[in-house]
């Protein structure tokens, strides 16, 4: 094999990720499998699609290996097959967010509208508080995503048993909550749900994977400074 043909190889296996990767569809559901294992009928329901076009988007991905399964009794577990999936998810979410101004005023027009009157709060100021107890966090994802990784400290109280949940919250307590990161709407309804009780809530934007990151950056400062 000359380099001219070693150049074709390689730059056409290259392109079997971005193939993979030009439908939405797949696009969402390696950002559901983000948040831990799940189903073939459970990425139906997060995503809205039949589980017959979830099959074949799945073997798709997997195809392309950047999804892998394993079966639990009756059912077929899928999980993203690797961490560089997750952070090549953010490269290339970064990147259209930088040079798409579509996608600037998608996220502005969208988001604006559910949160404009919403506080956020910064992962400093989150760990600030929930050291002086000033603050509860919960987490009102499913709650298998609770349990496959959460930001330590965090209550599972899924947004669908919020509502009835309400009194397990301590008194008093300003309660933030989080979901699967800046493009999901739960954490914005867990606090519309929260206000219109007259509990003060605030809204965290990030995932479960951003905090680790943060988490590690952090500890790895004050290792540098010791």
């Amino acid at each position: 094999m000359n380099e001219r043909e070693l150049k074709d190889e390689l730059y056409k296996e290259y392109t079997r990720i971005g193939k993979c990767l030009s439908s939405p569809k797949r696009l969402e559901i390696l950002d559901v499998l983000t948040q831990g294992p799940k189903s073939v009928e459970a990425i139906s329901k997060n995503t809205s699609m039949s589980i017959a076009n979830v099959s074949q988007h799945l073997q798709t991905l997997h195809h392309a290996k950047l999804v892998d399964y394993k079966k639990r009794g009756n059912f077929v577990i899928y999980e993203i097959a690797d961490p560089a999936v997750l952070h090549f998810l953010d490269s290339l979410y970064g990147l259209s967010e930088k040079q798409l101004i579509e996608v600037q005023h998608i996220k502005s027009e969208f988001l604006g509208q559910l949160s404009s009157d919403i506080e956020e709060v910064s992962f400093e100021e989150l760990m600030i508080r929930m050291e002086a107890g000033e603050v509860t966090l919960i987490d009102v994802r499913p709650k298998d995503e609770y349990e496959a990784a959460h930001i330590p400290g965090a209550i599972s109280i899924p947004i669908v048993e919020l509502a009835e949940q309400l009194h397990a919250l301590p008194a008093k307590a300003k309660v933030v909550a989080y979901c699967r990161g800046p493009h999901c709407l739960m954490s914005i309804q867990a606090i519309e749900i929260l206000k219109s009780k007259g509990i003060d809530a605030a809204r965290l934007s990030k995932r479960v994977q951003d905090w680790e990151a943060f988490a590690n950056k952090r500890n790895g400062e004050e290792q540098a400074i010791s």
